[in-house]
């Protein structure tokens, strides 16, 4: 039996999406001892509708290669960080890209390290590291909301800011399940 409040979160099963004609991706919820959480700023590409944005080190899933293989492997790929001596406590629910972005199944897991760092960047794909406090963001510290200009429309999001660090959109959504796992506080704007 497990005391690690963050296993105990992930004891509820999660739901599973079919992941047929989409691309499959896994990233990797990074979470050393002290409760930091790594998150990294992807490198700005053109064409790529993630570029520049804060989320989790991870990505697409080789063929025949499980969501959790393609988190570890794209880790170490995008930050040097190697995954195999964490402890992969289990997954949150499956998420589907946004129907504006390309098809994506993404399948968040959630580890914990014996420490972050130190990273090597693959600077084309990563261009900083961001490690976050869990506890600031249990508590809320940088919640607010911003206006993003979509397809037309004025969307009010919520959003993560610390120091000029963003967390929004998919990568939120993955924080705020976890968080609410641990709290029950609720998930996007029910967290304000």
């Amino acid at each position: 039996m497990t005391s690690d409040p963050l296993a105990l979160a992930l004891q509820r099963p999660p739901t599973r999406i079919d992941p047929q004609g989409a691309r499959r991706a896994g990233v990797a919820l990074v979470i050393d001892p002290d409760d930091t959480v790594l998150f990294i700023r992807r490198a700005v590409k053109r064409g790529d509708p993630w570029s520049g944005h804060v989320g989790l080190p991870g990505g697409h899933a080789l063929p025949g290669e499980s969501f959790l293989d393609a988190a570890v492997r794209e880790t170490l790929e995008e930050v040097g960080m190697d995954l195999s001596r964490a402890a992969a406590l289990g997954t949150l629910d499956d998420l589907r890209t946004p129907s504006s972005l390309p098809t994506k199944v993404v399948q968040p897991w959630v580890f914990r390290a014996p420490a972050l760092g130190p990273y090597t960047l693959q600077a084309d794909e990563v261009a900083s590291v961001h490690p976050f406090p869990l506890h600031a963001l249990l508590a809320g510290e940088g919640r607010t909301t911003f206006q993003l200009d979509h397809g037309g429309s004025k969307w009010t999001l919520p959003c993560v800011d610390f120091d000029g660090v963003r967390l929004w959109g998919l990568t939120l959504r993955i924080v705020d399940e976890l968080l609410d796992r641990l709290d029950g506080r609720g998930q996007g704007l029910d967290r304000m």
